[in-house]
């Protein structure tokens, strides 16, 4: 008996805080006007995808003392924009990034309850930490958490959260105009919680929403992330995008599943993917050799080299050779708040790689980054294209993908004119929404408001 046909789940990804997007090219939009929000997410519903993701930087990066112009930068109130965005769209999910380093809980819990009023039930949460003091220094507290603090902090802020959208169970409101009577149960929304980052009391003032609570995503590498997506979180972003590395990661956070009692079909792994679409697969690879180009242009070539040198390179030649000075290994970081900075922990062995690697290869400074930095995922024709994702669906490389297009807000439209049409055809992806909230879309129960307090866990 063979296997049924996995349904594949797509979202899109509004690019920006990053240097995906080719901001510079002639095609491109503002990443601050409503249109550009609008017109993007009327095409992901368009195509019936399951949700849009914004991002969020919370502080403008720095190279050298100075803020890094050659991406793009800075981003309007996520809550703002995915509240607007609810009024021109009906179906499309709404998921934004916030974070539980530097935000409490009664307040996300509040306006994400609200947004799913809003929405009719289409929010969700990416729940992040911040690592960096950098950003720190925007906020009150300062400084930064280390990382078995800050996922600490972040498994018990989002237990808080659900607390506090569960201390409504749904039925409290009567609104009885004859006898006057609005609220059957006068501690509607009342909550406790005593723990070791939070100490709070009192009444959720949102009724249960919707969805009864937003969908949680998750994203992060790190043993602790992986452990904190599979206790409780509904979706984990991926950064493996290749069959063998997508595999691997998706058997290990399903394995962990069950130590929390969850099914493997309770938390979907979607990993980040670009594309490049040609009328020929020789087309789009041509055309994706260009995208690459622009992106990294030779001032933005010298500025990522300085991530792994940590000193100022600006008098080198982005096309000549790299630098035979070696990486300044001092505590000072020239590029305060990336987060290249961590994936580079010995900088001496990756500037010898790569030295090897470029002079292997007749490399400058500009194709060595090119070369060994991010490459597009999906690459060819649309028929190409529409093989490659339903093939890595269906072995379980990832239960779907988040699309990132280096074109904004327009970037999205040949993507939903062109592959979707194919994975309907195949059967693999949706013709038509067949419910109404985030959770119907990506097939996650609707929590049953009596929770274990807590845990964030449904009660059996």
């Amino acid at each position: 008996m063979s296997k049924p046909l996995k349904q594949i789940h797509l979202a899109a990804h509004f690019p920006g805080v990053n240097n995906t997007t080719v901001w510079s090219d002639p095609r491109a939009g503002s990443h601050i006007e409503f249109s550009s929000f609008a017109h993007f997410a009327r095409t992901a519903e368009r195509a019936k995808f399951d949700f849009l993701f914004l991002a969020e930087g919370l502080r403008l990066r720095e190279q050298a003392g100075q803020i890094y112009d050659l991406d793009v930068v800075g981003r309007p109130d996520t809550f703002t924009v995915l509240s607007a965005l609810a009024a021109v769209t009906e179906r499309l999910g709404l998921t934004g990034t916030i974070n539980s380093t530097f935000n409490e809980p009664y307040e996300v819990a509040r306006q994400f309850a609200s947004l799913d009023h809003l929405s009719d039930g289409r929010a969700a949460w990416n729940v992040v930490t911040s690592w960096d003091a950098f950003t720190g220094e925007n906020f009150r507290r300062g400084g930064f958490l280390p990382q078995d603090q800050r996922y600490s902090r972040a498994t018990e802020f989002l237990a808080t959260a659900i607390e506090l959208f569960d201390s409504w169970h749904g039925e409290e409101i009567v609104a009885d105009q004859e006898s006057g009577i609005f609220l059957k149960d006068a501690r509607a929304g009342a909550f406790v919680h005593e723990g070791e980052h939070f100490d709070i009391a009192g009444q959720f003032n949102v009724p249960r929403s919707p969805q009864g609570r937003p969908v949680i995503f998750q994203a992060g590498d790190s043993e602790e992330g992986r452990e904190f997506a599979a206790s409780t979180a509904d979706a984990i972003f991926s950064r493996y995008g290749t069959l063998k590395e997508g595999q691997e990661f998706h058997a290990d956070v399903k394995r962990r599943l069950a130590r929390y009692g969850r099914r493997p079909e309770q938390l979907l792994i979607l990993p980040a993917a670009t594309f490049v679409l040609g009328d020929t697969d020789a087309e789009a690879q041509e055309l994706a050799r260009e995208v690459r180009r622009q992106q990294v242009s030779g001032a933005t070539a010298l500025k990522h080299l300085e991530f792994v040198w940590n000193r100022d390179l600006s008098g080198y030649d982005p096309d000549g050779p790299l630098p035979d000075i070696d990486p300044d290994l001092g505590e000072h970081t020239i590029a305060r708040g990336r987060a290249q900075v961590r994936m580079y922990r010995d900088p001496l062995a990756t500037a010898r790689q790569w030295r090897e690697l470029a002079a292997a290869n007749n490399w400058s400074i500009r194709d060595l980054v090119i070369e060994t930095g991010s490459r597009q995922n999906f690459v060819g024709s649309p028929a190409t294209v529409a093989e490659s994702i339903n093939t890595l669906v269906q072995a379980d490389a990832a239960d779907g993908f988040i699309l990132v297009p280096h074109i904004t807000p327009t970037g999205l439209d040949g993507f939903a004119d062109t592959v979707v049409p194919l994975l309907q055809e195949r059967g693999v992806f949706r013709t038509a929404y067949e419910g109404t909230t985030l959770r119907d879309h990506l097939g996650l129960a609707h929590p049953d408001a009596a929770a274990e307090p807590g845990t964030g866990r449904v009660a059996s």
